[in-house]
Parts: structure tokens; sequence; C-alpha cells
């Protein structure tokens, strides 16, 4: 190079310049080199060793033997891969590891990229956050979100893309996820558009804001909750670029426990409020045995019955009256020979496990004075 530099041959230099940028600076095959780093975070870890392959596979057979006899532990031979860094990926907690190599790639004049470690976003992570929102493999509304308000809709879209993309804010191809981006937000538009009966572009443009971000003014959907003497409840999706920040933290926070959500018969009994009349207090809950048992002739139906019939539902909550001490057994089921019910007495209802009802001894009436 230098003589071609004295002779002014620039071809020539060129051309051992790209020669140059192919050989390494170093002896990548030194035979006496050796290095082992070790990381793990709870169950996964991951051991780096520069050398041979087969020095490799003596370090798992090592690893494999002590975990079984020390800590009666045994290793996954699904999981517990040797891979080439350069010709394959290590998938670590979540992330592909490999190690880069561009000879093309410069910085001022210098291989800035060839032997250092990359992490980049694995092809299946973006297969399996894009699937839910995907329908015969187009983005489709989400129909347990199409009956919630709109700040919940865009605020669950939301904080799924921005946990996805913080995540794998270290990646040097986090841009990848801008695919994920374009299905959760096609599929956001389509939700809102199916609750209100409209058409995407006019969600779009209902729901289209400006923000100012670090990276400049971004585009967002934003829906805002207006509340008096506060400030308003503001849901954002997007206005995050997916762009690599080599000092983001990950932080691992505590999950939310869950909330148990009551039956919707519980809910009724905690309401405290008759079905019938609204009176508030203490209630009794009427349960049938099937809703036909309603409709079939006899003696007048109490009230409860008759709502009952009339909602086809059999659960349902009365204020306890004031003279009858209960009537919170099942009815009765009529007997084939006669259509009279048994009616409730102080000690139960007959036909609730106090035996079958007698018969009235007068001819043509049933035990409580009607007639058959």
């Amino acid at each position: 190079m230098a003589r071609a530099r004295r002779r002014g041959d620039r071809a020539a230099l060129r051309q051992l310049r790209k020669q140059q940028r192919c050989l390494p600076s170093g002896d990548p095959d030194d035979p006496g080199y050796r290095r082992l780093r070790y990381c793990r975070y709870a169950d996964d870890q991951i051991l780096g060793f520069t050398g041979p392959k087969a020095e490799a596979e003596q370090i798992k057979a090592r690893l494999t033997q002590f975990l079984r006899d020390e800590l009666r532990l045994e290793l996954s031979a699904d999981k517990t891969l040797i891979t080439h860094a350069r010709t394959g990926a290590a998938r670590f907690l979540g992330y592909d590891i490999t190690v880069q190599h561009a000879d093309r790639k410069a910085t001022r004049g210098k291989r800035s990229i060839n032997g250092g470690i990359a992490l980049q976003v694995p092809t299946a992570v973006i297969k399996a956050k894009t699937s839910p929102y995907l329908k015969g493999g187009k983005p489709a509304h989400r129909s347990q979100l199409v009956n919630e308000s709109d700040h919940t809709i865009v605020n669950t879209f939301g904080a799924e893309y921005r946990g996805l993309v913080n995540y794998y804010l270290l990646a040097g191809d986090v841009y990848k996820l801008s695919r994920v981006r374009w299905v959760m937000e096609t599929a956001l538009l389509k939700t809102l558009a199916c609750k209100h009966a409209s058409t995407v572009s006019k969600m779009a443009a209902r729901y289209k804001a400006k923000i100012d971000t670090p990276d400049g003014t971004r585009t967002c959907f934003e829906a805002r909750v207006e509340r008096d003497g506060r400030k308003p409840l503001v849901a954002r999706f997007g206005g995050q670029p997916p762009k690599k920040k080599r000092n983001a933290v990950l932080v691992d926070r505590k999950p939310v426990p869950g909330i148990v959500r009551h039956k919707e018969l519980i809910n009724r009994l905690l309401t405290g409020r008759c079905e019938s009349c609204d009176h508030q207090g203490e209630v009794q809950v009427h349960q049938v045995r099937k809703i036909a048992d309603l409709t079939k002739p006899g003696r007048p139906q109490p009230p409860w019955m008759e709502t009952m019939a009339k909602r086809r539902r059999k659960p349902s909550s009365y204020a306890p009256p004031a003279t009858t001490p209960s009537m919170d057994d099942t009815p009765p089921r009529q007997p084939r020979s006669n259509h009279w019910r048994a009616r409730c007495s102080e000690t139960g209802t007959a036909g609730s496990g106090g035996g079958r009802p007698e018969k009235d001894q007068h001819a043509g009436t049933s035990p409580d004075g009607l007639p058959r």
C-alpha cells in the first residue's frame, strides 16, 4: 500500500484497502487461547466459550454430570444447545445473541463491528406477538374489548405495545417491531370502528394526535376522559419509535396481583336490593329446578315466581316477606294426578324434604283449600 501510494496508483490502493479489510487484525485460530464467560438470570443461563467445539462438548458433559450428581437436576436436551455464534444465534431471555462480522462496515476508516456481540429480536417473537391480532392473515378487531370504553381500548393496546418495545430497546434490529406496530394499530382502529359502527379511516382521523418526544414530534392515537377539577385521563398508542438505546434499563417489576371477580349471583346478593320492589336491606335468593316449572297450571304463583317467569332467569333475589318465615326453598314438582302446589308452613316447604303433602279430606279441594 505504501508503494502504491508513492506511485500514485489510486486504483491499486483502493483494491489493497479492500483486501486489508478482509483480513483479521489478530490470529483467530490461536491454539492456546481460551475464554469462558457465564451469565445467569433466574433459571436461564448462558455460557460464552472461545475455543474448539470439542472442548465445548466436554464442558457441557461435565456440567450435566455435576448437576445430576450434586444437585439432582437434569438438563433439558431440547434447550441445552451448542451454537456457533457467527453462523447461528443463541436464545437467552427472549433475545438472539450473535457475533457480528461485516468487512464492509467501517467507521472512521476502521472496521467497527467485527467480533462484537449483537442482540437481535427473534423472528419467532414477531410472529408470536402479531398472531393474537390476526384473523385469516389480516388484522382484525378484538371482540372481547368492543364493549369497553374508548379509553380502555386505547390504553390496552398502548400498554401491550409499549411493554414489547421497551423490552427490546437493546436490540440492534428493534426496528423490525414496526411490523408489530402496524398490525396492532390496524387492530386497534378496527376495534374502535366495530364499537362505534364506523370505518377505520374515520376512527384514525378522530383519535389521531401529535405529541413531542425526545426524538421529535410523533403521531399517535389518543383517547381522553375529561374530569371536573382534575387532569384528564389520557391513553395513548404509539408515539415511541422502535429505535435502539444503548443505555436502556430493563426494570423487572413485580406483577400486579390479578383481580378476583365475583360471579353474577354474588354481585346481585351484594347489592342488597330486591329485584321486585327495589327494597334495600336483607334479601333472599329463590332458585327453581327449571323454568318450565313456573308455567305449569296450579294455584296462583307468588310474586317472585311471576317475575322469574317473565325474566326467564332462574336465580332471583327478593326481600323476605313480613309474615312468612322463609320462601327460599326450591318449589316442589307437581304430582301428575293433580295441579295444586304445596304451600309454605312454619316447619318448612312440603316436597323439599318434608315428605309428600297429603290431600284434604274434603273432596274436590287441595290442602290449602283451593279447587283442583
